[in-house]
């Protein structure tokens, strides 16, 4: 699942994955099995990735299942691993961490559209976004545009509430406490846009200090 979540990758995709598939080095992986062609593609490992992936290669090396054309999930039958054969189903361990998780009725499938939409989101382009996940649909991908949009217009929102007056400034010199000040205070012509400098209170007189 950690898997999955952070390299948008399908079901089939991740069964498929072999040990020479993966770069420690550069921390890629490489998708040669893929519903199609456009589904193959390079895919950088984040931290959550990476980790995950030296997890099971750490386990691939308690049963010498570490060689370059040894499956990153190996079959299992009846407690014998055999690292030549691809796992074919995970269908009960599947059902046991979503019930762990509470989310019965989370499918494997979702992993990607929510990778997918966590791109989108990042205001990632279209191309960056099927570069990492391969084929897209072109209903998916105006889906994934119309997240794009609702972030940027949330972006744009928040600056405008940032330009709205208050009626308080919090000084920062004094941890964060809030005075109110005269609506005349937020409205000088010679406000830096530096709250604790606007707040720091008049130096004295000139010719007030010795030298």
């Amino acid at each position: 699942m950690t898997l999955a979540l952070n390299t948008t990758m399908r079901a089939c995709e991740v069964k498929g994955l072999q040990w020479k598939d993966v770069d420690f080095l550069e921390r890629t992986v490489i998708v040669r099995q893929s519903k199609t062609d456009a589904g193959r593609r390079l895919i950088p490992l984040n931290g959550e990735a990476f980790d995950a992936i030296m997890e099971l290669y750490h386990r691939a090396q308690k049963v010498a299942g570490t060689a370059p054309d040894h499956y990153v999930f190996p079959a299992c039958e009846n407690g014998k691993i055999d690292p030549e054969t691809p796992q074919k189903s995970w269908r009960s361990a599947w059902r046991s961490l979503r019930k762990a998780a509470g989310l019965k009725d989370l499918r494997f499938h979702d992993l990607r559209h929510h990778a997918i939409t966590e791109l989108a989101e990042s205001q990632a382009s279209e191309s960056t976004i099927m570069s990492v996940a391969g084929h897209v649909s072109k209903q998916m991908l105006e889906h994934y545009s119309h997240i794009r949009l609702d972030a940027k217009r949330q972006a744009v929102e928040a600056l405008s509430q940032r330009g709205k007056p208050t009626g308080h400034v919090t000084n920062h010199v004094t941890n964060g406490v809030t005075e109110d000040l005269p609506e005349t205070a937020n409205q000088r012509k010679d406000w830096s846009g530096r709250e604790d400098l606007n707040l720091r209170p008049p130096g004295p007189e000139p010719g007030a200090l010795p030298g």
